[in-house]
């Protein structure tokens, strides 16, 4: 009964407060986290193993939908070689902001390295939101930024695979044991590819023709679960897993019917995404935020300087002016998903302190209140030199 109370809990008030943060114009993740924060204040203390357990679930779908819903491998065949430019030039700069960061806090090798993953990520969602809400996603600098975005979570899924590999070797690797991480990885999507292409694009011809309800839904439920475990048996993180099955879900028409689509995002996004968020809240020492110190600020200032300065570099290397290269650095600072899955799975194995925990979980709130303003702002600019021309 008290596990139900919890879980009651912490729908209800992640979707009171992510509608009250929406209303005010910032994206609802804001809100689902300040639910973990009240209820571990307030309410919640102690017997939250169910509650872990459904958050695990909610970082598998968050992963999966992200791949399923907003992946789409053709359009990125598509994409000019211009926007992996770009991408990898910011990715580094943010990636080496992070892992400097940390070496010079002595935080050690391991660690540096989750800091600089943790990084390195952009919130799609929230990059669409606004472009939309500015009606400037078909813009040069907004079909960039959109594709960037994809490469970003793509590539930082990547690094967060190769880390955790590291981590359980709890060293600095050697080249043999680097191969060995690359092999895991690689033999893992070769396989998930085979199975995409020759299994499940046909297991879902022959889903059509059931007469069970919601059969389709529920094997895509299937492939998502499936994605996570075996990534698990292979030695990589169930997240991985998850996100990987979903880009394969996205390339087969039959498995991505809008109504399937519709569902699976509302199981997501409806229950287990936001208790993931608040659990993040919820694992947060509120103490960590009375004495905010030198680390934290500079964590904030340079995860959000980072993805400006190698954003608007990467934008000037592919030939934007300054005006839509500016534009191009303030819409990737917004983070949301993949970094808090970054940090909870480093904090999971005793890689990441409570410390930082709190310093990322802060410097994503920071960037989803600043990035939206600021990306405004640079358009604004633009439209207006352009006005006086």
């Amino acid at each position: 009964m008290e596990v139900l109370f919890q879980v009651l809990l912490v729908l209800l008030l992640a979707k009171v407060l992510g509608e009250f943060v929406e209303r005010l114009g910032y994206p609802a993740v804001l809100g689902e986290v300040l639910t973990g924060l009240v209820l571990g204040f307030f309410l919640i203390q102690d017997n939250t193993e169910v509650l872990s357990f459904l958050a695990e679930l909610g970082a598998i779908f968050l992963l999966f939908t992200a791949g399923y819903g907003e992946v789409h491998l053709r359009d990125l065949k598509a994409s000019s070689k211009k926007a992996m430019v770009a991408t990898l030039f910011q990715i580094l700069v943010a990636f080496a902001s992070g892992f400097l960061l940390g070496w010079y806090f002595d935080l050690g090798f391991l660690t540096s390295m989750f800091m600089g993953v943790a990084f390195s990520p952009t919130s799609i969602g929230v990059v669409v939101k606004t472009l939309v809400d500015m009606d400037y996603l078909s813009s040069k600098p907004g079909t960039m930024m959109l594709t960037t975005a994809i490469f970003d979570d793509i590539i930082g899924i990547f690094l967060l695979s190769v880390v955790v590999t590291m981590a359980q070797y709890d060293q600095i690797p050697s080249m043999m044991q680097i191969l060995v991480i690359a092999g895991k990885l690689m033999f893992f999507i070769v396989v998930m590819a085979i199975l995409g292409r020759y299994v499940f694009s046909r297991l879902f011809t022959y889903i059509h023709r059931m007469h069970v309800k919601e059969s389709i839904f529920a094997f895509v439920v299937i492939v998502a679960l499936f994605s996570a475990y075996f990534a698990e048996v292979m030695g990589l993180h169930a997240v991985i897993g998850a996100f990987i099955g979903g880009v394969l879900l996205s390339d087969i028409p039959l498995a991505k019917i809008e109504n399937v689509q519709s569902k699976v995002s509302g199981v997501a996004y409806g229950i287990f995404v936001p208790i993931f968020f608040a659990y993040i809240g919820l694992s947060i020492d509120p103490a960590t935020f009375y004495s905010i110190g030198l680390f934290t600020v500079l964590v904030v200032m340079m995860a959000l300087l980072g993805k400006l300065l190698g954003g608007f570099a990467g934008a000037r290397m592919i030939g934007f002016d300054n005006n839509d290269s500016l534009i191009f650095g303030t819409g990737l600072m917004a983070r949301a998903g993949v970094e808090l899955v970054v940090i909870s799975i480093g904090r999971e194995m005793g890689i990441v302190t409570d410390e930082l925990f709190s310093a990322i979980v802060l410097m994503v709130a920071v960037s989803l209140l600043v990035s939206p303003v600021l990306l405004k702002m640079a358009i604004g600019r633009k439209q207006a030199s352009t006005q006086n021309v």
